[in-house]
């Protein structure tokens, strides 16, 4: 079974870098799973955190920064890489100690909802300005 982003790809585009959810930011649901887990409730949460690190994608390709919620009902979000204004990272204490943060992707005029908890979000961040210095020089 192939990820959102692989099945979007349109023809030359390829992949730069694909981003998922930190389990540091999903990890109130994975120890309520843990210790719960005796009293079968567990098991909600830990498939709850386990969906939730599973159906979010963000990728970024040498078209366009593609992100991807959801699992029953889906939400996404494409923007060509050329419309993108800027990509902020937000980060706390706790957040750049374990290497997770916020991004904020602006796209000509508009802000899209924040990612929460998106690991190694200054790597993404570094792979989108790659891809969109590549695509400015005609790459």
């Amino acid at each position: 079974m192939s990820s959102y982003v692989e099945g979007a790809l349109v023809k030359d585009e390829r992949i730069v870098h694909l981003g998922h959810t930190s389990l540091w930011s999903i990890w109130h649901l994975i120890g309520l799973g843990v210790v719960l887990t005796p009293v079968a409730i567990g098991l909600v949460f830990l498939i709850m955190a386990w969906v939730r690190y599973k159906t979010t994608e963000i990728g970024v390709t040498t078209k366009r920064v593609i992100v991807k919620h959801g699992f029953i009902s889906r939400k996404t979000v494409e923007i060509n890489i050329g419309k993108v204004e800027s990509i902020q990272v937000d980060q706390s204490l706790l957040g750049r100690m374990l290497d997770y943060g916020t991004l904020l992707i602006s796209g000509t005029g508009t802000v899209h909802a924040p990612l929460t908890g998106i690991a190694q979000p200054m790597e993404f961040r570094k792979a989108f300005i790659e891809a969109q210095d590549v695509a400015r020089r005609g790459g």
